[in-house]
């Protein structure tokens, strides 16, 4: 048995015991600790964690979920790892991203669903009235939930696009990939008034509010789901400092949540919304490129170096990372979240 300790972003110590036979996700969760995390498979990086001291095994993982460089620089998956030694960690994230308790498990109604662009959908869920929780929508901005069908049988997880709420209000992107399970759901069989599983909030993609750097978001797709939330949190909070969103599609008949941007470049005067289109018609007159491409270039000019907060594909991820090393941000300052095709 080996001690580990895992310092918070904040500041904050956790403490467990680890088997040599378990991850560092299950000896956490055995104690009633429940850290971040998402496909417990290695896959998505979102258990990833720094070490201080000590040894792990680290288990079979995406490259994507940690590349060399990371692993390099000490970064371990919680969910791929087993402890040899006692560990000291520390977190990319805030203490009150971890729970201690098991993750809610709450329904919700679908109350809206319509177009958002080209390859895409924007659905609306309406918490319903719990007795543990009642109807609030408690989460911190930038988090995700897994939404699972009536019958149980397909579930995927998705960030949600508004603020926290006391009227249980939810709003998700959701990219309809061609063969995904969940999407041939929305596709062929869902209606209004289809009840939801949805367990969390999870994750650890949230602001770091104890930052005084402007806030950079860079965005792919449906990634935007996040980064609006985010803002709206701090629209909510008349948050003044600097911020700026790059938010990059393919083609422009996928652009969408328009109306969403515009309410907030009224909310938050000071930010900047860079929209980019990788592969325009001839009549685009936005930026043209990456949203990766679009933070490269404004890197390049600016006087104070941002956290930036990413999320969308690993490729986006990546080049956004190369653009941060590249422009002078140091890496612990650049905050992912990856999407992977569900």
């Amino acid at each position: 048995m080996f001690k580990v300790n895992l310092l918070t972003r904040d500041g904050a110590t956790v403490a467990f015991n680890a088997e040599p036979s378990e991850t560092l996700l299950d000896a956490a969760e055995r104690a009633s600790i429940y850290l971040p995390s998402s496909c417990r498979e290695g896959g998505c990086g979102a258990c990833r964690v720094g070490r201080t001291s000590g040894d792990v095994e680290l288990m079979s993982h995406s490259s994507s979920a940690l590349g060399e460089a990371e692993r390099a620089a000490g970064d371990i998956l919680l969910c791929r790892s087993q402890a040899r030694s006692d560990l000291a960690l520390h977190a990319p994230f805030d203490q009150s991203a971890i729970s201690f308790s098991a993750l809610p498990e709450r329904r919700a109604t679908l109350v809206e669903m319509t177009p958002a662009g080209s390859s895409a959908v924007r659905l609306a869920l309406q918490y319903e009235d719990d007795p543990a929780f009642g109807v609030a929508a408690q989460f911190t901005a930038g988090q995700f939930v897994k939404a699972t069908i009536s019958d149980g049988s397909i579930g995927r997880s998705y960030s949600l696009a508004n603020a926290p709420n006391w009227d249980g209000r939810l709003e998700l992107y959701v990219r309809l990939q061609p063969n995904g399970a969940f999407s041939t759901w929305l596709r062929t069989r869902a209606a209004i008034g289809d009840t939801l599983l949805l367990e969390g909030p999870q994750g650890q993609f949230t602001l770091d509010e104890a930052s005084a750097a402007p806030r950079w978001f860079v965005a792919g797709g449906t990634g935007l789901a996040p980064a609006l939330s985010m803002l709206r949190q701090m629209a909510e909070f008349a948050d003044p400092r600097p911020c700026r969103l790059f938010f990059g599609v393919n083609r422009v008949e996928e652009l969408f949540a328009r109306d969403a941007l515009d309410a907030l470049k009224r909310a938050l005067p000071q930010l900047d919304v860079v929209v980019c289109v990788w592969k325009p018609e001839t009549a685009w007159r936005g930026f043209v490129g990456t949203s990766a491409a679009a933070l490269a270039q404004a890197l390049s000019t600016a006087e104070e170096r941002p956290d930036i907060y990413v999320c969308g594909p690993p490729a986006l991820i990546a080049a956004t990372e190369q653009a941060g090393a590249v422009g002078g941000v140091a890496h612990d300052r650049i905050f992912s979240e990856k999407f992977t095709p569900a």
